[in-house]
């Protein structure tokens, strides 16, 4: 007698097992129809709306030419939240050989460029600027490359921290592989300007 309740025990447990696999099978299909409905996808099109908020936040640092004025946002290296507006002006790129910068050094990527650019602190906070290690010259033929050097000229030095009103012109001496191409600012890891270079 146990032998035949536990045979029974044992089909009525399949029986049960079948009937929610085949109930899963119908659900799971109906979900499937459902899916452009269902909260999943309205999740997915929440996340896109964050990321065009983000994408809206990066926004690509300004491209200049001689002549032209941009604007960048200043961080202070010691406290990330402490940020000001700075304006930039181009006012020459000139390249040139060793010397005419008083120099017997040779640019060891190819080429000097003097960059000649009016630094003015136009917020309310301290700003400072400060090229050396933070610009990259790149161009269609090679990827971004550090240009700056030790390289100074007669004059004002650009490389300073402003208060509120004040500003500078003055130059900085780059190493760039070659004529022409873009050289980029960075300032807290982002790009804060970019300048098209001539290409003769």
């Amino acid at each position: 007698m146990s032998t035949y309740v536990r045979r029974a025990a044992l089909l009525a447990a399949s029986a049960v097992l079948v009937a929610v696999l085949s109930g899963c099978t119908s659900v799971d299909a109906d979900v499937d129809k459902a899916a452009p409905n269902t909260p999943a996808v309205e999740a997915s099109a929440s996340f896109d709306k964050v990321d065009a908020g983000k994408k809206a936040d990066t926004a690509p640092a300004p491209l200049l030419v001689v002549g032209t004025r941009g604007s960048f946002t200043a961080v202070d290296s010691s406290d990330e939240s402490v940020k000001t507006k700075m304006s930039v002006t181009v006012k020459s790129a000139k390249y040139v050989q060793p010397a005419d910068i008083d120099t017997t050094n040779k640019p060891a990527k190819g080429q000097f460029v003097v960059l000649t650019l009016t630094i003015k602190n136009v917020g309310a906070k301290p700003g400072a600027f400060a090229p050396y290690g933070a610009m990259k010259w790149q161009d269609d033929q090679t990827a971004a490359q550090d240009c700056t050097t030790l390289e100074t000229t007669d004059g004002q030095d650009v490389d300073a921290t402003y208060q509120p009103g004040q500003s500078v012109t003055g130059d900085v001496v780059l190493d760039v592989v070659r004529k022409g191409g873009t050289v980029s600012y960075y300032d807290a890891g982002k790009a804060a300007f970019a300048v098209l270079l001539p290409k003769a």
